[in-house]
């Protein structure tokens, strides 16, 4: 028995692939910090902290003459949802039912991921994380209209280059400045693929999570880090004559190594 406890869950294996493959498709379709920073692991629920290799030195030392410090270390959040099934749906999938109910799963899958990246880019105090948007020294970009995208992620690029930050870079773009691009037309080309051309080298990544504009990010490696103990997995808790409720968890810590290797673009319009 491990701590998901999936064993004691009154579910068939037909049922556990559907939900398992609805919850990794919809992470997948939504977490879009991992597509921009570097990944540590799963390490597994074992690891509780991330070595940073600094001290916190002690001042206050006990014996005279003797210098103390404390190892500086990161340690990592759990993150939780609950989920609550229909057992009678459930067992459908038994019988060959393969178009199952899962909203549930969609809604949870879609809460953990907003969570995981509103950590990435904004930081989660309460967990000693800082946001690679909160992070950067750079002064924001405004972006006023559609015709200002292409000339702002120019002037973002060259920003970064100048603050001795390669490429490649890609360009997250929260909802708001995603549908604002989608939507928008520069002459008689699209406005997305103008900022398509004026990228070159790198994607545009879908970021719901990120609030207030768009951020482009180098993706030469080495500036920021997400490290994962326990990757999104799907637990069980308890169940009754009609529920199965179940759980989706993971342990993380995102840290940024090289504050300068974003930009924030804000939207303005």
């Amino acid at each position: 028995m491990d701590l998901l406890k999936r064993k004691l869950a009154p579910i068939c294996n037909e049922a556990w692939e559907q939900i398992d493959d609805e919850a990794r498709r919809v992470l997948k379709l939504n977490l879009a910090g991992r597509k921009l920073v570097d990944f540590s692991g799963p390490h597994g629920w074992q690891l509780g902290a991330i070595n940073t290799g600094r001290l916190n030195h002690i001042q206050a030392a006990a014996p005279e003459q003797v210098g103390h410090a404390v190892r500086q270390v990161r340690p990592l959040v759990e993150l939780r949802t609950q989920i609550k099934l229909d057992t009678l749906e459930l067992d459908y999938a038994g019988r060959g039912a393969n178009d199952l109910d899962l909203d549930p799963i969609i809604g949870a899958a879609e809460h953990c991921a907003n969570a995981e990246d509103r950590a990435i880019f904004h930081g989660f105090p309460a967990a000693g994380i800082t946001g690679l948007v909160e992070a950067s020294p750079h002064t924001p970009i405004a972006v006023k209209t559609g015709r200002d995208w292409p000339r702002a992620i120019s002037a973002a690029k060259e920003l970064l280059r100048r603050a001795g930050v390669g490429g490649p870079y890609a360009l997250a773009l929260g909802a708001a400045a995603y549908d604002a691009v989608s939507a928008g037309d520069e002459g008689s080309l699209p406005l997305r693929l103008r900022i398509e051309e004026a990228m070159t080298d790198g994607p545009l990544v879908w970021a719901p999570a990120l609030q207030g504009g768009a951020v482009l990010v180098s993706t030469r490696g080495g500036d920021y880090e997400l490290s994962v103990g326990q990757d999104w997995s799907i637990g069980y808790t308890a169940h009754d004559r009609k529920e199965v409720e179940l759980f989706l968890t993971e342990s993380f810590t995102f840290r940024v190594l090289e504050p300068k290797a974003a930009i924030f673009l804000t939207l303005a319009y």
